[in-house]
Order: structure tokens, then C-alpha cells, then sequence
């Protein structure tokens, strides 16, 4: 997984709330399990005029040109600022998924749905939640600037924008370290490989039997 520390990108400002994982990434794209290839159907039914599945060349379709993210120089955001409760709906970690696929590294929201929440982490996508005024001055300077620019810092949590202003953030300890080192579920299992190997080394010497016909 990427780890996150300190990353510098573009604010598009998505000024809805309630984004559910099923506006960010349709149920028709589902198939797949592979982690790639969703960043073109991310929010696919606001991004394009005309419908389209997996099979679907996004060359050949037309695209919304009021929505934030088909305009420059939105198409090369990478921090998602929006309202409350963003990722709500299904668990689809297909949602998470896809925005990490586009190139969004964190998404800025007052309230965030758990499970969304918590697919995030695993997947390197920062989310954060910040107290309602703050959202409100975040779009209020996104609004004021076009390709408002903002650097996020993991380390020292605060948001910094290209005018100066500064925004804090609260988050999990341990969350946040994990993500600093660029550890999902699977990286802290193998952190513990040696242990697992002698563990199953001697089981195997134990107890033989359990592995007979492996």
C-alpha cells in the first residue's frame, strides 16, 4: 500500500452530501476485483451524458461538462473536498478503490460512513474530518480560487492552503501510523512472517497428522 506523509495537490470542491458508494462507483463496474482500472467510472453516471459498463470504451462516451471534475484543472485533483456523510450506502470498498485509481490521495468531509471510512485506510486515501466552519472556509477559498492548491501534512495533521490559511485534524494514532508506513491489514501481518513461519514450523512438528494430506 502507498504510504501517506505529506502530499501537495489540486482541491476539487463537490459540494453535495451524502455521496454513496454507489454514486462513486456504479453497481455495473462490481465484476471486477482487481483494484485497477475504476478511476474512469469514478461518480461514472455524473461524469458521462450517456450510460456505460467495463466493456465500454470511456473514449466513446460523452462527457458531463458541468460536473467538477470533467473540468481543468479539476481532472488532475487529487484531494476530494465535500459535505457531510461521504461514502455512505453499501460497503464496497470498489468505492475506495476507484478514487485511489483517479489519483485522489485524501477526501476533506465533516462526517464520513464507517465501513467507507475505514476502506480508506486500507487502501491509502487519507480521509478527514473537519468541524463544519472549517468545510465552509474550505469552499468558500475553493470557490474564490480556481485549482485551489493545498499541501496535507500527516505528520504534523493540518491542512495548509495556497493563501496561508491553516486547518488541524484529529486522527487515530494508530491509523495514522499505519498509513504513515504504508501498512494495511496484510503489511502488518507480514511484519510478524518470521514468527508465523516458526510458529507453523512447529506445529507441523507437533502435530503432524493435521498436515497429511497438505
Amino acid at each position: 500500500m502507498q504510504a501517506f506523509t505529506i502530499h501537495d495537490g489540486i482541491v476539487a470542491p463537490l459540494d453535495r452530501a451524502n455521496v454513496d458508494t454507489d454514486a462513486i462507483i456504479p453497481k455495473q463496474f462490481l465484476k471486477s476485483i482487481r483494484r485497477t482500472g475504476f478511476g474512469p467510472h469514478l461518480f461514472d453516471d455524473w461524469r458521462y451524458l450517456d450510460q456505460g459498463g467495463l466493456d465500454t470504451d470511456v473514449a466513446s462516451r460523452r462527457e458531463n461538462p458541468d460536473f467538477i471534475l470533467n473540468r481543468e484543472p479539476y481532472r488532475d485533483a487529487s484531494i476530494l473536498l465535500a459535505r457531510e456523510n461521504f461514502g455512505c450506502g453499501s460497503s464496497r470498498e470498489h468505492a475506495v478503490w476507484a478514487l485511489a485509481d483517479f489519483g485522489i490521495r485524501c477526501v476533506i468531509a465533516p462526517s464520513f460512513a464507517d465501513i467507507f471510512y475505514n476502506n480508506c485506510f486500507k487502501n491509502g486515501v487519507l480521509p478527514i474530518a473537519l468541524e463544519q466552519d472549517k468545510i465552509d472556509d474550505l469552499f468558500a477559498a475553493a470557490a474564490e480560487s480556481a485549482g485551489l492548491e493545498a499541501r496535507v501534512n500527516l505528520f504534523e495533521q493540518r491542512i495548509v492552503v495556497q493563501d496561508g490559511r491553516v486547518f488541524g485534524f484529529d486522527i487515530d494514532g494508530y491509523r495514522r501510523a499505519n498509513l504513515l508506513e504504508g501498512l494495511d491489514d496484510i503489511g502488518l501481518t507480514l511484519r510478524h512472517a518470521e514468527e508465523i513461519r516458526a510458529f507453523e514450523a512447529k506445529r507441523k512438528q507437533n502435530k503432524p497428522w493435521v498436515f497429511k494430506d497438505l
